[in-house]
């Protein structure tokens, strides 16, 4: 089976933001396979996606502590600034952590490890909503 979707994510502040459960719901076809891989892509450059910690949110604000720190909004060297000053760094930081990841599926369920979630990356800080192209592959 093949199945292929966009899910539409509000509007996140600046920040790292868990939406496994929102996924989850809104797939309802991942219920179906019992062996696959699901491909989740975001259509965004200034937002990004990665598989971390789920359990303590404090690991959500070191990851933007250390992202904002490594990646400065307001640097004087950057020329693409016509979107504000958080845009290049937005750029740099989704080239940093990537635009997709991929999760094995078992038995209905993402095949995830006790602490994994999917993490929405969000860079601006003032974002619209995203919007991720969900595939789906499996029997």
């Amino acid at each position: 089976m093949w199945c292929q979707k966009e899910i539409r994510l509000k509007s996140h502040v600046r920040g790292f933001h868990l939406i496994t459960e929102q996924v989850i719901q809104e797939l309802l076809e991942l219920r179906r396979i019992s062996v696959g891989l699901c491909h989740i892509f975001i259509k965004h450059t200034s937002a990004s996606l990665t598989i971390n910690e789920n359990a303590d949110p404090t690991v959500r604000q070191d990851f933007e502590s250390f992202f904002s720190r490594a990646v400065p909004a307001d640097e004087p060297y950057y020329r693409h600034t016509l979107e504000g000053s958080d845009d290049m760094p937005a750029h740099l930081k989704n080239s940093l952590l990537g635009s997709s990841v991929s999760l094995p599926v078992s038995d209905g369920r993402f095949n995830l490890g006790t602490w994994q979630g999917i993490y929405l990356c969000e860079h601006r800080d003032h974002a619209s909503s995203r919007t991720l192209v969900v595939t789906l592959q499996g029997e």
